[in-house]
């Protein structure tokens, strides 16, 4: 998962992907930075010129996150560095596999991300409880989820003491990293100061496949 993007701390893995992401990043700041004014294009010569109206942009997250995060999203497990053994819940490699599915497994416990705009939860408006798909811990009420546009689950904050936080410097960016405080599974990465107008100014952006929906759970 990926930070709103600015120019100064963008991860670039070649010389090469930066020479083709440049212009495509131009082009979508250049949208993102837009506002709702109407702006007029010329027709051809035989059509009068007629009014097109851009739709009101979010913070350049939303146009530019999920792009960027199709290119550098993680494919492989994203060591972080903390240590699994200091949580309540206890399990090895082989007991996990036995109750995750391939895809839960690659995410809550080798810290992949699911590509976005993929996940069950992206939009889903259900009032109720998200817990943790790895041990059934509440993490999240339905109250505190927001739709940011950036393709995946977002919540401005979680149930207190249901998550522990770190910091990972992976794909070459300092970003705050968010595990379920009862088994360790990663959820997702914490980002703030993006603009959202929510309490907290956070967004806990969070895969769909690490969390289970309870509905009318409190």
């Amino acid at each position: 998962m990926m930070p709103a993007v600015r120019s100064t701390s963008l991860p670039v893995p070649s010389c090469k992907i930066l020479k083709l992401l440049s212009p495509r990043l131009r082009n979508l700041r250049t949208l993102a930075n837009s506002t709702s004014s109407t702006v007029r294009y010329r027709s051809p010569s035989s059509l009068p010129a007629r009014p097109f109206t851009h739709i009101r942009s979010r913070p350049i997250v939303t146009f530019v996150h999920s792009f960027v995060s199709g290119l550098f999203f993680s494919t492989a497990p994203s060591q972080m560095g903390h240590d699994n053994t200091s949580y309540p819940m206890q399990k090895n490699e082989q007991e996990w596999q036995a109750i995750l599915t391939p895809q839960q497994f690659r995410v809550l416990r080798e810290k992949g991300t699911e590509r976005p705009f993929t996940g069950e939860y992206d939009h889903h408006h259900a009032k109720g409880v998200y817990h943790c798909a790895g041990c059934n811990a509440p993490l999240y009420q339905s109250s505190t989820k927001f739709d940011s546009g950036c393709g995946w689950p977002a919540f401005f904050d979680a149930i207190p003491g249901s998550i522990k936080i770190f910091e990972d410097r992976s794909l070459g960016m300092v970003r705050t990293e968010m595990v379920c405080a009862n088994c360790g599974g990663h959820l997702g990465h914490i980002f703030k100061g993006e603009g959202y107008k929510t309490p907290t100014d956070e967004r806990h952006c969070v895969n769909s496949i690490s969390l289970k929906f309870k509905e009318g759970d409190s």
